[in-house]
């Protein structure tokens, strides 16, 4: 038997599962990502909730959060044990919690999707097949023209215009229609905070002008995680992106962190580009709809 913990505090439940948490950093950084962010910035729901897994003993055995503030609102789990899954499925059926997505590890997220989709007489699907890789030894890109620079407020118009283009372009990179991702760019108030937290830069060409975007997630159990990347269609082909991601992938190692990121398994040139950088795969994960 598996007990479901559910909390809306973030202090709370990184109380409970965080030492679970910290055992393996890379695979769990977006959820440790959320809940420390969590902690001080109001961020999604409703429904909005931290889900601690615990044994039959009492030892934490997996985690999930559902915090995403934009329609539709999808889980979001670790690895748990299967009875685990089925059982949130369940719950979240008999509570009547609504939930047409759920990404993150497998099978955790499959069997999850499953689940809720027998129980609405519907089914589930993979909307995208995503891969964790960590950062082993930085192999430097052929040099581009130009230089890595912290982004600053002057740039948040462009920042902006450039995040939400990078979520149609992945679709469109991938074989899916532009739009049809279920990620949701951050807003404006984000990315300044991003800005000035000094967690964005751009890739400058000789003359200044911005030609890339990279960005970082604050460190996390000692974990920063590269998103997004992204280079305007006209700028492309040039290593501007591998130049960006090389020079804060070593800001970051400098700083005593390691360095993850998520690719899309449908995007070839972006895996491709990042396994040359030196980033190995760490696990496969997935996006389902239930319809």
């Amino acid at each position: 038997m598996v007990a479901l913990e559910f909390t809306t505090d973030a202090t709370r439940f990184l109380a409970a599962a965080g030492d679970h948490l910290a055992a393996d950093p890379v695979l769990n950084t977006v959820v440790t990502a959320n809940a420390h962010k969590a902690r001080t910035l109001p961020v999604g729901g409703p429904p909005f909730w931290w889900l601690t897994v615990r044994s039959a003993d009492g030892r934490v055995v997996g985690a999930g959060m559902r915090t995403s503030p934009t329609a539709p609102y999808p889980l979001y789990l670790l690895p748990m044990p299967d009875e685990a899954a089925v059982s949130l499925a369940r719950a979240l059926h008999d509570r009547g919690e609504e939930t047409l997505a759920v990404n993150g590890a497998l099978p955790a997220s499959a069997l999850c999707a499953a689940e809720l989709a027998r129980l609405t007489g519907g089914r589930s699907e993979v909307h995208v097949h995503t891969r964790l890789h960590e950062l082993r030894s930085l192999v430097r890109p052929a040099p581009s023209p130009g230089r890595l620079a912290a982004a600053t407020p002057d740039d948040l118009d462009l920042i902006s215009a450039w995040v939400t283009a990078f979520m149609a372009d992945a679709d469109e990179q991938a074989g899916r229609p532009r739009g049809s991702g279920t990620h949701t760019p951050p807003d404006r108030p984000e990315l300044r905070r991003r800005i000035d937290a000094g967690l964005l830069w751009c890739w400058l060409d000789p003359s200044g002008r911005p030609v890339s975007l990279v960005g970082a997630t604050p460190p996390s159990f000692g974990v920063a995680r590269i998103a997004p990347v992204y280079t305007p269609p006209d700028e492309r082909g040039h290593g501007y992106a591998s130049n960006a991601v090389a020079g804060v992938s070593h800001l970051l190692r400098s700083a005593g962190h390691r360095v993850c990121l998520f690719t899309d398994q449908a995007n070839p040139t972006s895996n491709k580009i990042y396994a040359a950088l030196g980033y190995h795969p760490v696990v496969d994960m997935a996006n389902f709809a239930i319809l």
